[in-house]
């Protein structure tokens, strides 16, 4: 695990607090583990900070006061704020540490786990086979400990990501999610597997999972899956094979550009352009110029990507006797944030009335373009 104790033990704390029922009997316990007099556990319970004021000065005095803060708040007073039950575990594995007889009583205190943050990930680990509020709860809990790099909860979570077809969707699914926080070459199986059961409803992250990890064997099963009667399946094909820059697959994301489902058709429009190449870039064009869908910004967003070597192509477009064209040349134009770019939209911007057939003004997108322009513009310098 990666040396973040103040981190671990923020989760930790903060998970423990969370799964208590009764938080101020839970406190109540712990206070009275320490070993300190009656009198100061009633004290802090109260949720009077001034009734402390003649107890002991010890290593104790921080948690009772604690308590104190969260006895107050629970209590409806709302004068502290409410994370202090976050910090009773942390505070009273510190007081153990401390004061080593006292670390066996405050262990059976705290309640479940008494042995730190590694029995918490075992626990979450085992909740993950019971009731499905309890699995979700469980899943993101063990996702937090990933971050953490905590060796349990990436073996865990690998466990999860390997076997689709032991788990529920919902876990399975946050776990592909965030699969770059434990992924290796040993899931490629489990997630192929996943990927070519087409009917599985997690189906889209497999995809999406395969192609992040750059598992090349996956290409021809999600180009397949480009066919899926599931417009959100088809939607997540798209991003993958352009997340995997795919050139094999630009003749099926062709056939997408005119898919009946509008983001289907904005991704696939998306993934040609982060493939390229000349294919791609003369797919775009020509269905742009086509002008088959009139809600077309995401070609021209699309063609934008390509950069510089477009820039030229696009201005000429800007003289075009459509005005449609010369609408979506001006947001491409705006994209790319070129210098060649700014006189030509700023030409259209303050000359060109003529109505596209949304019956937006050319003049409006040319201002859009420059706009963008000078945002990519000013982004850039900042960076």
């Amino acid at each position: 695990m990666t040396d973040h104790r103040d981190a671990v033990l923020r989760l930790w704390g903060r998970q423990l607090y969370e799964r208590q029922s009764e938080p101020l009997a839970w406190a109540e316990a712990v206070l009275k583990a320490t070993g300190r007099p009656p009198t100061a556990v009633t004290a802090a319970m109260s949720g009077r900070l001034d009734a402390l004021a003649d107890s002991p000065s010890d290593r104790a005095q921080l948690l009772f006061r604690t308590v104190a803060k969260l006895a107050a708040n629970l209590r409806g007073d709302g004068h502290y704020d409410a994370d202090v039950g976050t910090r009773i575990g942390p505070l009273a594995l510190w007081l153990g540490e401390l004061e080593p007889p006292l670390a066996g009583p405050l262990g059976d205190a705290l309640g479940h786990p008494p042995d730190g943050p590694t029995s918490l990930v075992t626990v979450h680990a085992a909740e993950l086979n019971r009731n499905r509020t309890t699995r979700l709860r469980a899943i993101d809990a063990l996702l937090e400990w990933a971050e953490l790099g905590h060796p349990q909860a990436l073996a865990a979570l690998s466990e999860i990501a390997s076997d689709h077809r032991t788990q529920d969707v919902t876990v399975w699914t946050k776990a592909l999610n965030r699969i770059a926080l434990f992924s290796d070459a040993s899931l490629e199986p489990g997630l192929l597997r996943a990927l070519a059961d087409t009917g599985h409803h997690g189906v889209r992250w497999s995809a999406l999972a395969c192609a992040e990890l750059g598992f090349r064997r996956a290409v021809p099963l999600i180009t397949a899956l480009l066919e899926h009667p599931d417009p959100m399946v088809r939607e997540g094909a798209c991003e993958a094979l352009g997340l995997l820059e795919e050139q094999a697959a630009v003749h099926a994301l062709t056939a997408r550009l005119n898919d009946e489902t509008n983001w289907v058709r904005s991704r696939a429009a998306q993934a040609l352009g982060q493939i390229g190449g000349a294919r791609a870039l003369a797919v775009l064009w020509q269905a742009m110029l086509e002008r088959r869908n009139p809600k077309a910004n995401h070609l021209a967003s699309a063609i934008a990507a390509f950069g510089p070597p477009v820039v030229d192509d696009l201005i000429a477009l800007t003289t075009d006797p459509d005005p449609d064209l010369r609408a979506l040349a001006c947001r491409a134009l705006g994209s790319t944030a070129d210098d060649r770019a700014l006189p030509a939209l700023e030409h259209l911007a303050a000359h060109d009335l003529a109505r596209t057939a949304l019956g937006g003004l050319v003049a409006t997108a040319a201002k859009q373009g420059l706009r963008t322009a000078h945002r990519i513009r000013a982004r850039t310098a900042s960076t």
